[in-house]
């Protein structure tokens, strides 16, 4: 498993996340085997959201009745979770997050989260209300850290206006396939191209310079609603076959060579695993040490269906 020094904190984080939004049609069992398999294949981060699993905590209750973390599991396992989303409208208030952080570590059965997200950006934030959280949380021990997700730099200098703790990562979507986060500045100030159409406002370079880790959710799939990329031959015939042929080449198989297009970034992005089978996040975590050439991840962008100029 691949490991990074986390920029702000002074310690290291895997480069697999394992998310536990797809658990409710596990048993006890099958959780537990999950998350078994993580920590011996090196996963070190396990990522949560108050509104995984349809109504509040299902899964973070899911999660917490089914696995005790030794002490030193606990040690060196970083728990996360989400707020903000409520059922038709978002919120960033104060009691809001610290009400939510509360419920989720009864939840969770931990005394603390060692980071908490800010889930998708709340159009009536007001950063102080924020910062006046973060704060509580934070004196009182039971949030160590924070970040955000889906969120422009605008979005993030805004709350650092009021916020005084570091932001540590922002969650986005990325993929082989939907990658605008990258692909929009390789083909910058061509207006006759569609891909230089910049969605995220500059977020790589922005966090690249700031020292905030991206995390890339649905890091196999082709879109927010499509399906899965690797295997689907019919929509990507290119880009199947050379995950397949660089897989061949490397010793290893596709779904491992999508997460190595990832962490083969400079930018330490981690991956989001949301799959609830175990041979899975063994395979995930094998890719993340496969060390691609640049002929190789520029093939791939290629294959997927991006341009170079």
């Amino acid at each position: 498993m691949r490991t990074f020094p986390l920029p702000h904190t002074g310690t290291s984080v895997s480069s697999i996340v394992l998310g536990f939004m797809r658990i409710t049609d596990l048993d006890r069992d099958r959780i537990r085997r999950l998350v078994d398999t993580a920590l011996d294949a090196g996963v070190a981060v396990f990522d949560h959201a108050d509104i995984y699993g349809g109504t509040p905590h299902t899964c973070e209750k899911l999660f917490g009745d089914a696995v005790t973390l030794t002490p030193t599991q606990r040690e060196r396992v970083d728990i996360q979770s989400k707020v903000g989303i409520r059922e038709g409208w978002f919120d960033f208030s104060h009691d809001h997050i610290v009400a939510t952080v509360e419920n989720s570590l009864a939840a969770l059965g931990v005394d603390h989260l060692d980071t908490l997200l800010l889930h998708r950006p709340d159009a009536l934030v007001e950063p102080e209300e924020v910062a006046a959280a973060f704060d509580a949380l934070h004196n009182s021990g039971k949030v160590r850290g924070f970040g955000v997700s889906n969120h422009t730099p605008g979005q993030i200098e805004l709350l650092k206006t009021a916020v005084k703790q570091p932001i540590l990562f922002d969650q986005v979507q990325l993929s082989i396939v939907h990658s605008p986060l990258i692909a929009a500045g390789l083909t910058a100030n061509m207006s006759s191209e569609d891909q230089s159409v910049d969605r995220d406002n500059g977020l790589l370079d922005y966090a690249r310079t700031r020292g905030i880790t991206l995390q890339a959710w649905s890091p196999f799939q082709s879109g927010t609603t499509s399906g899965v990329f690797v295997g689907d031959r019919l929509n990507y015939p290119e880009l199947n076959t050379a995950l397949d042929e660089i897989a061949e080449w490397h010793g290893s198989t596709p779904s491992a060579i999508a997460t190595a297009w990832i962490t083969r970034h400079p930018a330490n992005i981690q991956v989001v695993l949301g799959t609830t089978n175990p041979d899975r996040v063994v395979e995930a975590a094998a890719g993340s040490d496969v060390r691609l050439t640049r002929q190789e991840w520029y093939r791939l962008f290629i294959a997927a269906g991006h341009t170079l100029p």
